[in-house]
C-alpha cells in the first residue's frame, strides 16, 4: 500500500484530505510542504498530499514554488475538501473563559466575523498551522485558551468544540493535490486538468498575451493562472497554469508545444482527473478528429496532392 506524506502535524486539513483520498494509506506528517516533497524525492514516501489553493485565500505559494523548483514531481490527482473551522479548547474551558486564541493566519482571515461577534476582546496569536495551534492548546500549561482549527484536530489532541462552523464563508473549499515521482500518467478520463509552469524568455510587452494566445487559439480554457517571482530580480516572473484537458488531447498537446517554442522553459506538472468531474465544452474545430483531419490535409499538400 502506498505511503503518503502530508503537511502536518496530525490534525491538519491536509490530513483530512488525505484520509478522504486514501483512508487506509500509511501517513507521514511533515512540518512543511517542502519537507513533504522531499520525502517523496528521497523515496521515503510514494506520494505527498499538499494544499494548492483555497476558494477564499487563493493560492498556497509554498506549494506553487515547490512544484516549480527542485527535482520534478508530477501531480497525479486532486481532492476538493470543504473547509469547516471549529473553536477548540481543553475540556474544562467554557466559551466565556476564552481570552487568547491561536490559529494559522489563513484560518484567522476566514473567521474574523465570528471572532468580532462572539469574542471581540480576545487576542489572536499565530501558529504554523491550525493543527499546531490545537496541539499548543492541548498542553495544560499553555497560555492559550482556544484554537481555531479543523474538527479533526480535536480528535487528535483531546479538545472539545466550543463552537463549530465558525467560518465567515460556509462554502469555503480547499483544493489539495497528490504528487508522485515522474512515471506513467493517469489515462485521460474526459474530465481532466493539466498543470504546468511557464517561464517567459524575456520581459517584453505582450509576453503574457503570447502565452494566453497558445491556449486560446486551440480552444483550451484555463482554470487558474498565477504569477510568481523567479527570485532573479524585480520584474522576473513565471506563470503557474491549470488548463482543461489531458496532455494526450491534441489541443492541449499542441498548446504545450507552442509554449515550449516561445518560453525559456516549460515544466509539465501532470495531467489528471478533476475532482469535480467537470468535462470541458469543446468548440467546433478543437476536437481530436478536427486536429487529425487538419494534419492529414497538410500532409497531402506537402505530398503534392493539391
Amino acid at each position: 500500500m502506498s505511503t503518503l506524506a502530508y503537511l502536518g502535524p496530525e490534525g491538519t486539513f491536509t490530513e483530512a484530505a488525505l484520509r478522504s483520498f486514501a483512508p487506509d494509506a500509511p501517513r507521514i506528517p511533515c512540518a512543511t510542504v517542502g519537507a513533504a516533497f522531499d520525502a517523496v524525492r528521497r523515496g521515503e514516501a510514494d506520494g505527498a498530499v499538499v494544499p494548492l489553493e483555497n476558494s477564499v485565500e487563493g493560492a498556497v505559494n509554498a506549494t506553487l514554488d515547490e512544484l516549480a523548483a527542485g527535482e520534478p514531481l508530477l501531480i497525479h490527482g486532486e481532492v476538493l475538501l470543504p473547509v469547516s473551522f471549529a473553536l477548540l479548547a481543553r475540556p474544562e474551558t467554557e466559551l466565556e473563559d476564552v481570552k487568547r486564541v491561536v490559529t494559522h493566519p489563513h484560518a484567522h482571515a476566514q473567521c474574523r466575523g465570528f471572532l468580532a461577534g462572539t469574542l471581540p476582546r480576545a487576542e489572536v496569536f499565530t501558529a504554523a498551522s491550525t493543527a499546531a495551534a490545537a496541539m499548543a492548546v492541548s498542553d495544560p500549561t499553555s497560555h492559550y485558551d482556544a484554537a481555531i482549527a479543523a474538527p479533526i484536530a480535536g480528535e487528535h489532541y483531546g479538545l472539545r468544540a466550543l463552537a463549530t462552523g465558525i467560518g465567515d464563508r460556509p462554502d469555503t473549499v480547499t483544493r489539495f493535490v497528490v504528487v508522485r515521482r515522474p512515471g506513467p500518467l493517469p489515462p485521460p478520463s474526459g474530465a481532466d486538468r493539466t498543470t504546468l509552469v511557464a517561464f517567459i524568455a524575456d520581459d517584453h510587452p505582450g509576453a503574457l498575451l503570447e502565452i494566453l494566445f497558445e491556449f486560446a487559439v486551440r480552444g483550451v480554457s484555463l482554470t487558474r493562472i498565477e504569477s510568481r517571482p523567479t527570485g532573479d530580480g524585480i520584474g522576473r516572473y513565471f506563470f503557474h497554469i491549470d488548463c482543461e484537458g489531458h496532455v494526450s488531447d491534441a489541443r492541449v498537446g499542441e498548446a504545450l508545444t507552442g509554449l515550449r517554442r516561445i518560453c525559456a522553459n516549460v515544466r509539465f506538472l501532470g495531467s489528471y482527473r478533476r475532482a469535480d468531474g467537470a468535462a470541458p465544452t469543446l468548440r467546433p474545430g478543437t476536437t481530436d478528429p478536427d486536429f487529425t483531419r487538419a494534419a492529414a490535409w497538410l500532409t497531402s499538400i506537402r505530398a503534392g496532392q493539391v
